[in-house]
């Protein structure tokens, strides 16, 4: 495949299809269920549940069908049930479901390993840990930096979002829900100010202006000869899918190597051809240390994974990294079978085919509400298959949550799954699975846009 879906044959219709009685009896019948039994701090945006899902839809128990626009944030992108990756799991189950790789290890893992090796950035030794999540991972990435550089100091940035463990949590920026009444959390965690060009107070400055002070801070608050890891999204996810200005991730991993500080990207969200690349730091040539990685790495089973410089992993003594599930073996074969797909379809292309249709359609869409003296519509931004609409109070910056959730409803009540996010939760983020085809990404666009008129 190259720029469009039609090779691709699903098992369901590629349609929405929405009934009057929505959410349906069967699902509201499963809330009441879910409510004596499932924590009440487990939340669900939409209040439907599912049956079967394939491409870009999702069939929920009462027979309605929604265009899937948020791929379980980033994880289905070669589908729901990608036949690839259906037909790995089948034939790994059949021989075994678990030995632990660290006891019995099996072929798939190190075959994994040296995928990964292969795809991230980089022509250096290479070595790979796999896990289950990317909190995890980000975990042990930070761990490997502080080992083997001898350091404790870790650098994060403003709007980050890195996972809902202890440490994740120390060095995620947003309080609500994330972090509050969940402390203390872990020390010598650091936040710098990151490059947001929609809201910088200069709107002129330049990402390696930008990167200089954070780095200015850096050394003001920490010394540079003091941080272990600099850690950073190369498009942040639950900020708000903020992109940084161009140069801002060069100098800061130029700065990172000149101080011997160890230079993590966070590609949980963004890898895997979600931004039209592999991997998101490759739009700027930025070759990390050491690479997270997690949802879209395996079609939708749970897997993670840091993959980095041979002396920085091999720096760490027998055992000190695993865990019993890590790498688990169906785990690993949905993998090798997802990037099968991802090559054989050329996803990467597709998310950039994804782009230009997406993003001709949004700023129309804005540039007639501007017109209209509704100027709702911020800013539009990302890469790829991995885009944002900020909402604003009309002719201003102001961000307005209140339409966000209402676009966000209207979106579902016509059958159109729509994720939200940003730190001040005014931003609308499009993650259509890669392999959504156009007619059903445009019918999507149709019912956002209609939303976004008819509430602003």
């Amino acid at each position: 495949m190259t720029t469009t879906a039609n090779e691709i044959t699903f098992r369901l219709e590629q349609k929405r299809r929405v009934q009057a009685d929505f959410p349906g009896p069967k699902s509201v019948a499963l809330t009441e269920r879910r409510k004596a039994v499932v924590a009440a701090g487990v939340a669900s945006a939409v209040p439907v549940y599912v049956a079967d899902a394939d491409g870009g839809i999702i069939h929920d128990v009462d027979g309605n069908s929604f265009i899937d626009l948020g791929s379980g944030i980033a994880v289905t992108s070669v589908g729901a049930s990608d036949p690839a990756v259906v037909g790995a799991v089948k034939e790994a189950v059949e021989h075994f479901t678990h030995t632990c790789f660290m006891v019995t290890p099996y072929e798939s893992y190190v075959a994994l390993a040296e995928q990964l090796n292969r795809l991230t950035p980089g022509d250096h030794e290479k070595r790979t840990v796999l896990f289950n999540s990317g909190a995890e991972a980000v975990e042990n990435a930070v761990k490997v930096a502080r080992l083997a550089t001898g350091r404790d100091a870790v650098v994060a940035f403003d709007h980050a979002y890195h996972g809902r463990t202890n440490l994740t949590m120390a060095l995620t920026a947003k309080a609500m829900p994330y972090k509050t009444n969940f402390g203390p959390f872990a020390p010598e965690v650091y936040r710098m100010p990151m490059s947001y060009p929609y809201r910088e107070e200069n709107p002129s400055i330049t990402g390696a202006e930008a990167a200089k002070r954070a780095i200015t801070m850096i050394e003001k608050q920490i010394g540079g000869d003091q941080v272990a890891a600099i850690i950073i999204e190369p498009i942040q996810g639950e900020g708000g899918f903020i992109v940084p200005a161009d140069g801002f991730l060069p100098a800061l991993a130029d700065w990172a190597k000149e101080k011997g500080i160890v230079f993590i990207a966070d590609e949980v969200q963004s890898g895997f051809c979600r931004t039209g690349e592999w991997f998101a730091v490759n739009h700027e040539g930025v070759v990390p240390d050491i690479m997270t990685m997690a949802k879209g790495i395996a079609g939708g089973m749970p897997l993670s994974a840091i993959t980095g410089r041979a002396d920085l992993l091999d720096a760490v003594h027998p055992g000190g990294l695993g865990g019993t599930y890590g790498g688990n073996p169906v785990a690993c074969a949905a993998a090798l079978a997802a990037i099968g797909s991802m090559e054989e379809y050329n996803l990467a292309g597709r998310a950039r085919h994804i782009e230009s249709l997406a993003t001709g359609r949004l700023q129309g869409l804005q540039a007639e509400l501007a017109g209209a003296g509704t100027a709702v519509i911020g800013d539009i931004r990302g890469r790829g298959a991995m885009l944002a609409i900020e909402l604003v109070q009309a002719g201003s910056k102001e961000p307005n949550p209140d339409l966000t959730k209402a676009v966000a409803a209207a979106c579902l009540k016509e059958g159109v799954i729509i994720l939200t996010c940003g730190t001040y939760g005014n931003v609308i983020r499009l993650l259509p699975p890669l392999v959504i085809t156009d007619e059903l990404l445009n019918d999507g666009l149709d019912v956002l846009a209609a939303a976004i008129k008819a509430n602003a």
